[in-house]
């Protein structure tokens, strides 16, 4: 050991006596010094403007904009102008022949110079402390075991590119063929992430020896023992490769003896590095406060309770707009998507099939048109380079399942062993059309227990979840596309005729917009139900009051007459805009985050409810018009044509109106969950995600809050976590001027000062 801390003094003492490793320490500074105060700054601007700011440390540090994701993307180009000399001036000046002939070995040369090259990344990891500690006092609550997370990822990083340039180094008596062959070997790494990825094992090692992208989990806050082996096993290979190069010419070895121990080593790297990248044998360690880089507990319970193995099969139709995300490119990136799953039940086996179906795709026929399906197939395929042998016909995969229900769109199947599947789709999201946690864990949750059923009235009229009509409820139901749809949620749903029973596993009944009245026999079963407790949605419409008014009135509650209206320039004077109550809030979390981003509820034709509270039923106004402008109008019922005017003689005047409310009550050992509202057009098809100038609404997370509520808060799946408390920065816009002053200016010039000393120094010895 002594003679390895001798070597690795004497190449410190080389290198800092030379301009390569100050040039290196300055620049390297003033960038991460730009950097970081262009990242700092943009957080002082925010609070400033009164925007909310929050999680930032990650926001300085990681994510997408934080200073170590960015110089780990600059790392590459100092290094190699470090690690360029550390062989080739011994070999360039002969002085490698005295290291042979004194007692020291080729291990203590290796490691002695590699040793040298650790100590000069904890100086460059150093400066970047500087920054954290800097950030530990400006910033409320900052996060230190992220930042840690970061640097740790950083220095490993640092290592392997400097025992990637060891060994390089080791190869040329020149020492730019050195730096270029390093860079030449990080490109390789880089790239080879993307080749080979059509052969499945293959593909699992090239993903593996990528070294682009393996701070990202450090950086963003999750320690992965996958990510710590690869660092340790690219490190031991060069510096192996390094010891077996100078044996070579210390002892004149054959090339063919070479190039086997080469091979032998490389081979053992890719065996080790395989297996710790199997899921069975990776953990993790999530750094963040408030363990935002795992699964929440809701998800985690689900897995629990997921006993036995779980199979995912990718159905990638060709001919489908988004089969890119299923390629044989892609499938790692892909699986990448599960890796939080997989932590908990890495026995996950993912698959991918391929085919060709008919899809609905007008972009389709106008690219190709005349060809036959089987021509459009081979077209693509060509494009893409994906062997056609591997891509089943429509009738091959037919045979072995029926992906017509889903339109044969890109869908993944899960399985379990007993047999329990389910679908799992992706969206029509233009930013990301990828399942989040919610939607997985809800699929996963469909696998493991029974979910709420939402039942549907037909039969006089009411509003469909089957149809696509604009009135109709399929788009919040059971679009599937549609990423916020019940069935994409975690819910059932079915159609219910009140001729029959209703089944007794209907968790939530809908009734929206009768329009003819219900028989005495449909009557009593719509009041069983109640009587025994049953969840219920009632939704009714201007000049629907005489047929829905006797379906509620038992509940204490009516449809006022008339209909509500709100003259405004630019909108029909019945579209209506509600706000959410305080009360609605503490029923959901999903209508307090509406109430908090001060999103409104939007019903094109409504009617005001009226209520009496002596019937058992605690009732909760959730959503109410605005205080002026708005009133119940009697008179017009023709709001194209006519002009609506405020008559008070006719009891017309401005109030505000309820127009949702929520009635509890505790019934049969449970409580009993009623939504009355006074528009049925406010879910339908048309409504759901239309957007108006000037009006925030939000009503699918209306359908989201309150069916959370009406399920017992069993779905959709509450995947909350804390709010990171890192969330003030203690640093105004003149603090900021100064601290760009002293991090850009200051810091580059207290390096600048020290080279000069040392210079001056060395010249004066």
């Amino acid at each position: 050991m002594n003679m390895i801390f001798k070597i690795a003094k004497t190449e410190l003492q080389t290198l800092f006596y030379s301009p390569v490793a100050w040039l290196i320490l300055i620049v390297f500074t003033f960038q991460a010094s730009i950097l970081f105060t262009g990242t700092f700054g943009m957080s002082v601007r925010s609070q400033a403007l009164e925007y909310e700011v929050g999680n930032l440390t990650l926001f300085t540090f990681g994510g997408d904009y934080g200073l170590f994701t960015h110089i780990q993307q600059y790392l590459y180009l100092y290094i190699p102008l470090l690690t360029m000399g550390l062989m080739s001036r011994e070999l360039s000046s002969g002085s490698i022949k005295l290291l042979y002939s004194s007692p020291v070995t080729n291990k203590e040369i290796v490691l002695g110079k590699y040793f040298a090259m650790l100590i000069y990344g904890l100086v460059l990891i150093g400066i970047l402390a500087i920054y954290v500690l800097y950030s530990a006092c400006t910033i409320k609550a900052f996060d230190f075991t992220v930042a840690l997370s970061g640097l740790l990822g950083l220095y490993l990083l640092i290592c392997a590119y400097a025992s990637i340039g060891l060994f390089m180094s080791s190869l040329t008596s020149y020492q730019v063929v050195s730096a270029m062959g390093t860079l030449a070997i990080l490109a390789a790494l880089s790239l080879v992430r993307g080749m080979w990825q059509d052969i499945e094992f293959v593909r699992d090692i090239t993903y593996w020896l990528s070294i682009n992208g393996r701070a990202d989990e450090f950086v963003n806050g999750l320690i992965c023992s996958e990510d710590i082996l690869y660092f340790l096993i690219v490190i031991a290979l060069f510096l192996t490769l390094t010891i077996l190069r100078l044996q070579v010419i210390r002892q004149k070895t054959s090339w063919t003896i070479a190039w086997g121990r080469y091979i032998g080593v490389f081979l053992i790297a890719i065996v080790l590095g395989y297996f710790s990248s199997r899921p069975r044998f990776m953990s993790f360690y999530d750094t963040t406060r408030t363990k935002q880089r795992t699964l929440t507990m809701n998800s985690q319970d689900i897995i629990k309770k997921m006993e036995g193995g779980l199979t995912i099969t990718t159905y990638v139709n060709i001919l489908d707009g988004y089969m890119y995300y299923g390629l044989p490119s892609s499938v790692k990136s892909d699986m990448n998507r599960f890796k939080m799953y997989r932590r908990f039940k890495p026995e996950i086996d993912m698959k991918y099939v391929y085919y060709y179906d008919t899809v609905t795709s007008r972009s389709l026929s106008l690219r190709y048109p005349g060809m036959t399906m089987r021509e459009q197939m081979k077209r693509i395929a060509k494009t893409i380079d994906l062997d056609t042998n591997k891509i089943k016909t429509p009738e091959e995969i037919r045979t072995l399942i029926d992906l017509s229900s889903e339109n044969n769109r890109f869908v993944r199947l899960l399985e379990r062993e007993n047999g329990e599947k389910t679908f799992l789709r992706i969206y029509d999201d233009f930013m990301n059309p990828f399942p989040k946690e919610s939607e997985i864990s809800a699929a996963f949750k469909r696998l493991v227990m029974e979910l709420p059923i939402v039942g549907f009235v037909k039969g006089h009229g009411e509003r469909s979840c089957t149809q696509e009509g604009d009135r109709d409820y399929k788009h919040f139901s059971q679009d599937k596309p549609f990423r916020y749809a019940l069935i994409n949620q975690g819910f059932d749903i079915a159609e219910v005729d009140l001729q029959h029973e209703i089944p007794s596993n209907i968790t939530i009944l809908v009734i929206a917009d009768v329009r003819s009245p219900f028989t005495p026999k449909e009557m009593n079963t719509l009041n069983t139900y109640i009587a025994q407790g049953g969840n219920l949605i009632i939704a009714g419409e201007p000049k629907r009051q005489a047929l829905m008014n006797p379906l509620i009135e038992q509940l204490g509650v009516q449809f006022m007459p008339g209909c509500l209206v709100k003259p405004s320039e630019n909108f029909s004077p019945d579209l209506i805009v509600s706000s959410v109550t305080k009360e609605a809030g503490e029923l959901s979390y999903l209508l307090e985050d509406m109430r908090k981003q001060d999103y409104s509820f939007t019903t094109p034709g409504c009617t005001g409810l009226n209520y009496v509270t002596d019937k058992g039923f605690e009732v909760i106004p959730l959503f109410k018009t605005d205080t002026t402008g708005c009133w119940n109008e009697i008179e017009t019922t023709n709001f194209i044509d006519d002009t609506v005017r405020m008559n008070p003689v006719k009891g017309e005047r401005e109030e505000i109106f309820t127009t949702v409310l929520a009635l509890r009550r505790d019934i049969n050992h449970k409580e009993q969950r009623i939504i009355i509202m006074g528009d049925a057009d406010c879910l339908s098809n048309s409504e759901v995600e239309m957007r108006r100038k000037g009006i925030r609404a939000a009503n699918y997370s209306f359908v989201l809050g309150t069916f959370f509520w009406m399920s017992n808060e069993e779905v959709p799946i509450d995947i909350r976590r804390p709010t990171p408390p890192d969330n003030k920065v203690y640093v105004g816009e003149s603090g900021m001027k100064v601290t760009k002053f002293g991090l850009i200016g200051g810091l580059s010039l207290i390096l600048i000062f020290f080279a000069i000393f040392i210079w001056i120094r060395r010249r004066g010895r």
